[in-house]
């Protein structure tokens, strides 16, 4: 392990992070996941296989939806977990930013030796090291899940793109894994980059704080699906041309399995839908009706970014257009109206 601190291709950040991230998650799993003696066996490793993955998404769904059926059903006063939550939020945004340098640590030595097409497409690129980041990154995708638990505790509003998304991720993730497909840096880091963002974020929010990249959050989750795309349709067509017009591939093929590919396309696909449509629906839509964001500091995280409705010719009387905030004289007034 060298301390010179000067960044290199094979130590982009001075020193080579791997053993210390490994000293690390070997601590908290008290001695039982190490990650140099980690091989990921497909049918053998703990959910590696869809009787595992099914269940737990189904299981999923079943307390999500199931849970808010009974609180409802009950009339259970909504429960104030923000120290929870707070810490929910700060654990996966520390997680998110390990994973990603551990990867980019990774990456960028492939990157310049090999170059790109080499990283995306060609199986020597599906290392040892990243296949147990890319393992641990799968794992993650069942620890978010609680982030649906909070919301129906809190009995806040259920999106469809809120649970679609994360039942579809782990199933994302279990299938790129498995179909060991070289590409998936490409979806994982950009991902892992979003949520150190995002979590941050919930982090920010649920101690009240104010920041004004809120909106910048979906719109980096936006960039990151189509960027994921551009390469995933580029390394198809190779896959797809290199079997039934080898000619038009150049002579090049791609690494990973149909389902892979299929499931890839199919899921984040959907996602850039989904994600633009809410976009466009808390963002940018237009109606006589305009919403306004009202940030509590100091408050729980359920009073955070409420939605006040207020009517178009009392917004432009009253709201600041360029910063979508109260004027000054207005805010202790519409603060006591929203109360």
């Amino acid at each position: 392990m060298s301390f010179t601190l000067i960044p290199s291709v094979d130590r982009p950040f001075g020193i080579y992070l791997y053993p210390y991230v490994e000293k690390l998650f070997a601590f908290v799993s008290n001695g039982k996941f190490i990650m140099s003696e980690f091989e990921f066996v497909a049918g053998e490793t703990f959910m590696s296989t869809l009787p595992e993955v099914i269940p737990a998404i189904a299981l999923y769904y079943l307390v999500v939806f199931g849970g808010r059926a009974v609180l409802n059903a009950f009339n259970v006063r909504p429960f104030v977990l923000n120290g929870l939550f707070q810490l929910h939020n700060l654990f996966l945004t520390t997680l998110s930013f390990i994973l990603f340098v551990s990867i980019v640590e990774q990456l960028i030595p492939q990157l310049v030796r090999h170059g790109l097409f080499f990283a995306i497409c060609d199986e020597r690129a599906w290392t040892r090291e990243l296949i147990v980041l890319y393992y641990m990154n799968y794992l993650t995708k069942f620890l978010e899940f609680v982030d649906t638990i909070f919301l129906v505790l809190k009995q806040k509003k259920l999106t469809f793109l809120h649970t679609y998304h994360h039942g579809a991720t782990a199933l994302l993730c279990f299938t790129q894994l498995v179909g060991t497909t070289p590409i998936s840096w490409v979806p994982i880091s950009l991902n892992l980059f979003v949520h150190v963002v995002m979590y941050w974020y919930y982090f920010l929010a649920a101690r009240g704080i104010r920041v004004w990249w809120k909106e910048w959050v979906t719109r980096f989750q936006i960039i990151q699906f189509i960027i994921d795309l551009t390469f995933i349709y580029f390394a198809v067509y190779i896959k797809v041309m290199s079997n039934i017009r080898p000619e038009l591939a150049g002579g090049l093929t791609c690494s990973g399995t149909p389902t892979a590919t299929i499931s890839g396309c199919a899921i984040i696909s959907s996602y850039l839908f989904l994600f633009i449509a809410f976009y466009i629906e808390v963002y940018k839509k237009k109606s006589k009706k305009s919403k306004v964001v009202q940030r509590v500091r100091g408050g729980v995280a359920a009073k955070v970014n409420e939605y006040v409705y207020l009517d178009k010719k009392t917004l432009q009387e009253n709201y600041d257009s360029t910063t979508g905030s109260p004027m000054p004289t207005q805010r202790k007034r519409f603060t006591k109206k929203a109360d």
